[in-house]
């Protein structure tokens, strides 16, 4: 891949944030590299390429009893995007980020060269590009382990609780025996925060409800915001009595759990042409109940308000990339509706809070995080910077790195 003109990979473009972004430059679409290219079944190692989705991998391989360890949210989003951005699910207490299964990658760089690296081969190159947000070079193939599993179910466990100290102690009392743990939130609670702790590990059920099938998707974008002053407190209310009322054990499919919103295609039009903005944060575990509490004040005291409030722990480990956002502590994820001024007010004031902890945001989900709030965040930033594509930027480096 030799080029002259200053690019950046873009693959299902799924971040929520600028990285994959180029505004007046180049874009280099890697969706067509979409081959699997090798397959052991009996260690569960597959070599694929950089363009394929997390969606595929698993619809290929679930049926033959393997399964992709980490996956984020959505499984719309490719492999190399995954790399790129060192994602994490709900069980990173249990097995780590996506960066932890990753065994080999291959990277091109924009003067030509083709890099092969592992964990003991052109090592500094694999742990700067994990987590890397796709600026050492155009990630072309991966090899990762897949993890064996005997079907597509989960045993569940849905538990109402109304306050951050309950929800701490779910959680500290669920990592031993249970593999995956989210926890919803209702934002505009007040200072007893109510939420909805999940917590869920691999079933041996031979049978459980599938999948609604057929493709449900948001079908226009309204002309403002659906998620707005008047209805996002009785939207919490209904979400939060719907979820009391499913309240207990269950067996579900992997699919419903894992990607909850994939269920509605292009769900993000329900914020209107203006759209919105995702604060994801993580501060260490000793400041997560202190530093939850004010940014949660901080965010009842705006105006402004989240229906999608996902709080969870991360577990004692740290992200294998230079550059990875998964770290020991607590993350909180919320999506707030595209207010301008108002809410970048509202995310300065966040940003204190979260850099008086030790905290920092994640550069997947950012699209205005300042340089001083980067810098202090990551501080490998300056081991990683000699890996540094001079041929490649985004309007994230651009911002974060002056480049």
């Amino acid at each position: 891949m030799q080029t002259h003109a200053p690019g950046i990979a873009y693959g299902n473009g799924r971040s929520y944030g600028d990285m994959c972004l180029n505004p007046g430059g180049v874009l280099w679409h890697t969706r067509g590299l979409d081959r699997l290219c090798s397959w052991n079944a009996e260690t569960g190692m597959l070599v694929c390429e950089s363009g394929v989705l997390l969606r595929d991998i698993q619809q290929t391989f679930v049926p033959k009893g393997w399964m992709l360890p980490v996956t984020p949210g959505t499984q719309f989003v490719t492999v190399g995007g995954a790399v790129a951005n060192d994602v994490h699910g709900k069980n990173h207490h249990a097995m780590g980020s996506f960066g932890d299964q990753i065994l080999r990658l291959w990277l091109a760089r924009s003067d030509g060269q083709i890099i092969e690296c592992t964990r003991g081969q052109a090592s500094e190159w694999f742990f700067a590009t994990i987590g890397g947000m796709g600026l050492t070079g155009v990630i072309v193939r991966v090899e990762l382990k897949l993890r064996r599993i005997s079907g597509p179910w989960l045993d569940t466990e849905t538990i109402p609780y109304g306050s951050l100290d309950e929800f701490f102690g779910l959680s500290d009392a669920s990592e031993a025996a249970w593999e995956h743990t989210v926890s919803w939130i209702d934002c505009l609670s007040g200072e007893r925060t109510r939420g909805i702790f999940m917590r869920a590990k691999p079933s041996a059920a031979t049978i459980g409800p599938l999948p609604k099938s057929g493709t449900r998707r948001m079908p226009v974008t309204p002309p403002v915001s659906l998620v707005n002053h008047m209805t996002l407190r009785p939207f919490n209310i209904a979400y939060h009595r719907l979820q009391r009322w499913k309240a207990g054990q269950a067996v579900a499919h992997y699919e419903p759990f894992f990607y909850p919103l994939d269920g509605l295609l292009e769900w993000n039009r329900m914020y209107g042409p203006k759209g919105f903005y995702q604060y994801q944060s993580v501060v260490p575990r000793a400041a997560g109940p202190d530093a939850t509490r004010e940014m949660l004040r901080e965010i009842g005291r705006s105006g402004e308000g989240s229906f999608l409030a996902v709080l969870k722990t991360f577990g004692s480990r740290a992200g294998p990339g230079m550059l990875s956002f998964p770290r020991p502590g607590v993350t909180l994820a919320l999506d707030f509706p595209n207010r301008r001024d108002s809410t970048l007010r509202l995310f300065s004031r966040l940003d204190e809070i979260v850099l008086a902890a030790g905290g920092t945001l994640y550069p997947a989900k950012d699209a205005r995080m300042s340089r001083r709030m980067f810098e202090s965040g990551y501080p490998r930033l300056a081991e990683f910077l000699p890996f540094r594509d001079p041929g490649i930027t985004s309007s994230m480096s651009r911002r974060l790195l002056g480049s």
